[in-house]
């Protein structure tokens, strides 16, 4: 079985079932564009990317920490379930590369901007982010698509080591057009503005708490 066939076969299988213990919905998955599109939300769980990745109408490519790629199972598995690596702290040249291309093919890249997952009760919705997200949509030239996830902090915080099967609400937002944000202004302040933008909407997104999913 080809690395897209496992992982087509998963999405089929555990993709379906793993947001129904978690009793998971998404709202505004029509938002997501058709083309290439950067899907960049808040991180307090691990279990973030999974739900993500599975209800998503189609398939995410995550970009991960290159740490979870070097031995073991899960360094086995993220591959042939679209992720590819990217080293933190630092340009990644390889991981741009393999994001911008992802992006122009027309594919959909999941991002965490915040970097790694944050305690949810740090007193703001979402915290300080780095620029790689909005440096890569802007050189890709795609939208961004804001996304909250509510409820993972309680169904598995940092820290834990098994889930409780809580409910869990993605909602997804208006993409951004990052093209659209001060087209005359120099490549570092774009970025920081861009940035600025789609945190503000992750956090927007965060506060609406459809439905009381906290």
């Amino acid at each position: 079985m080809t690395s897209d066939r496992f992982a087509r076969c998963v999405r089929a299988t555990l993709g379906k079932l793993v947001p129904l213990l978690f009793r998971t919905r998404i709202i505004g998955a029509t938002r997501i564009p058709a083309g290439g599109a950067l899907l960049a939300g808040n991180h307090v769980s691990y279990l973030d990317p999974v739900l993500l990745w599975c209800v998503s109408p189609r398939p995410v490519h995550f970009m991960a920490k290159s740490e979870l790629f070097v031995k073991g199972f899960i360094a086995w598995l993220l591959p042939r379930l679209w992720s590819f690596p990217v080293n933190r702290g630092e340009p990644d040249r390889t991981a741009i590369l393999t994001a911008t291309e992802i992006l122009k093919s027309g594919g959909l890249v999941g991002v965490f901007p915040e970097g790694s997952r944050r305690e949810a009760d740090a007193g703001e919705a979402v915290g300080a982010a780095h620029g790689g997200a909005a440096f890569i949509a802007l050189r890709a030239g795609v939208p961004i698509v804001p996304v909250a996830i509510l409820g993972t902090e309680r169904a598995m915080p940092r820290g834990a080591s098994l889930p409780r099967l809580v409910k869990v609400t993605i909602v997804v937002g208006e993409p951004i057009d990052p093209a659209a944000i001060a087209p005359d202004a120099g490549r570092k302040e774009r970025v920081a503005l861009v940035t600025a933008r789609m945190m503000e909407e992750i956090s927007t997104l965060l506060a609406s708490d459809p439905g009381g999913a906290r």
